[in-house]
C-alpha cells in the first residue's frame, strides 16, 4: 500500500498509473458543473443552474466515499497532510526546491479538502435557498422567503470563495509543474505521471467510471426530457408553481380586455383603490354590478401581495413604500429593476408589442406564479445587432456583480 508517495528525484522513470478513471471524471466533470453553474446565473436557465448543483453534489459525496474505499492515491489517508507539513511545503515552494510527491502534496491536499467542504456547503445552500425563495426542490418550503434569500446570498458569497480557491490551486500546480517539470493538468487528464523503475499503479477502476457516467448521463436525460417533448403549443416548463387561489367571477370580468393579473402582484391598498373608482377604470368604464364588485375586492384583498403567495408576491410587497398606492405593476419598483435588462428593440418587437402583455414572455402569466425558469424572450425578439451587442455586456456585468444575488440577477417579472 502507497502512502504519502514522495520523489525526490526520478533517475530511472517509468510511467506510473497515478490516478485512476473515477478520480479523473470527478475532477473534470466537477469543473464543467462549476462552470456550468456560473453561466447559468441568469434564473430563466434555473433548471439547467440547479442540475449542475445537484450532479456537483453527487460527485461531492461520491468523492468522499472514494477517499475512504478507494485504491492508493485516491485515499485521503494518502494526503492527510498536518498544517505544519503543508507550511513546510510551501516555505520549499518559495525556495524553489519542494520535495515532489508522486500523489497530491500537502498544500495542495489542503486545497482539495478546502474544495470538497467548500462545494458541499454551497450544494447545501443552493438546496434550501431554493427551498426557501424558489419554493421548489426537496426542501420546498423548509425556510421562509427572508430566510431563503439570505441563504442564496451566502450560497452566493461561498461561489466566490471557492472560486478563489480555484485560483490559488490553478496557481499552484502551474507552479509545481514549472519546478518539477512536469505536465500536471496532463496527467490528470491521461492519469499517468513519471514515477522510479518498480512503483505500484494504481488500478483503472474503469467500470466504476463507466458506471458514474451512466448516472450522470441518465440524471440528465430524465431532467431535461421535457424539452424533447415541447411544443409551440405546450412549452415546456421545468418548475411549476403552487395552484394560486382563482375566481371565475374575477377571471372572466378583468380577462375580459386583457390578462387577468393575479391579485398577489399588487397590495390590497390598490385593488381597492382600483375597484373604489371602477367608473374610470384606466379611462374605461367597467359597468358592474355593485355585487359584481364586492366579490371581486374580496377575492384581490384575501389574495393581494401582502399575503406572499409567490417570490415575486413578496418582493413587490417589500418594494413598496407604504406611502404609496401604484395602480399598475409596471409603476412598482420591483418590476421596474427586473425589467431594466430588457431593451426597447424587445418591447416594441410585435411578439411582444407592450409592456403589460405578460404573457408574450412568462408562461405562466396566467396562472400568476411568474416562476423564474418560465420566462422565455420569444424566439428572434428584439434581435437587431445592437442590441445583440448590448444584451452581452449586460449579461457579462450582472454575472460579475458582486452586488447581485443569483436570485436577482436577469430575473424579469411583470
Amino acid at each position: 500500500m502507497l502512502t504519502r508517495t514522495k520523489e525526490p528525484r526520478v533517475d530511472k522513470a517509468c510511467r506510473v498509473k497515478v490516478w485512476d478513471v473515477p478520480v479523473r471524471l470527478f475532477h473534470w466533470i466537477l469543473v464543467s458543473c462549476f462552470i456550468t453553474a456560473w453561466l447559468t446565473l441568469d434564473n430563466r436557465y434555473l433548471d439547467i443552474h440547479v442540475f449542475a448543483g445537484y450532479v456537483m453534489g453527487g460527485l461531492i459525496v461520491f468523492r468522499i466515499l472514494w477517499g475512504i474505499v478507494g485504491d492508493s492515491y485516491a485515499r485521503f489517508r494518502d494526503f492527510a497532510f498536518g498544517w505544519r507539513e503543508a507550511w513546510n511545503y510551501m516555505t520549499m515552494v518559495l525556495k524553489r526546491w519542494p520535495t515532489r510527491y508522486l500523489g497530491h502534496n500537502p498544500a495542495g491536499s489542503w486545497a482539495i479538502y478546502l474544495l470538497l467542504g467548500l462545494g458541499l456547503l454551497i450544494t447545501i445552500t443552493g438546496l434550501l435557498g431554493m427551498g426557501g425563495e424558489e419554493r421548489q426542490g426537496p426542501l420546498a418550503g423548509l425556510l421562509n422567503y427572508p430566510q431563503g434569500e439570505s441563504v442564496i446570498y451566502l450560497h452566493e458569497v461561498l461561489s466566490w470563495v471557492m472560486l478563489g480557491t480555484v485560483a490559488v490551486h490553478l496557481t499552484g500546480v502551474a507552479t509545481e509543474s514549472i519546478l518539477h517539470r512536469e505536465n500536471l493538468v496532463g496527467s490528470m487528464i491521461t492519469g499517468y505521471k513519471k514515477a522510479a523503475q518498480g512503483t505500484i499503479s494504481a488500478p483503472p477502476r474503469r467500470l466504476v467510471g463507466t458506471l458514474m457516467l451512466v448516472v450522470i448521463v441518465a440524471a440528465g436525460f430524465s431532467w431535461f426530457y421535457g424539452y424533447l417533448i415541447e411544443t409551440p403549443e405546450q412549452p415546456y416548463r421545468p418548475f411549476t408553481g403552487r395552484q394560486l387561489p382563482d375566481n371565475a367571477l374575477w377571471r372572466e370580468e378583468c380577462g375580459a380586455c386583457h390578462l387577468a393579473f393575479h391579485p398577489s402582484l399588487l397590495p390590497v391598498r390598490s385593488w381597492k383603490a382600483m375597484m373604489e373608482d371602477q367608473s374610470s377604470h384606466f379611462d374605461e368604464d367597467l359597468f358592474l354590478e355593485q355585487e359584481a364588485i364586492d366579490k371581486i375586492e374580496t377575492f384581490l384583498a384575501e389574495n393581494a401581495a401582502e399575503q406572499a403567495l409567490t417570490e415575486a408576491a413578496w418582493k413587490i410587497n417589500r418594494n413598496i413604500p407604504k406611502t404609496e398606492t401604484p395602480l399598475r405593476i409596471t409603476e412598482t419598483q420591483y418590476w421596474i429593476d427586473k425589467h431594466k435588462q430588457i431593451s426597447d428593440e424587445i418591447w416594441r418587437d410585435p411578439k411582444v408589442n407592450d409592456n403589460v402583455n405578460c404573457a408574450a414572455c412568462h408562461l405562466d402569466a396566467e396562472a400568476g406564479t411568474f416562476e423564474d425558469a418560465a420566462m422565455r424572450i420569444p424566439a428572434g425578439a428584439g434581435k437587431s445587432s445592437t442590441g445583440i451587442i448590448k444584451g452581452i455586456y449586460e449579461k457579462i456585468t450582472c454575472i460579475f456583480s458582486f452586488n447581485s444575488s443569483p436570485s436577482s440577477i436577469f430575473t424579469n417579472k411583470s
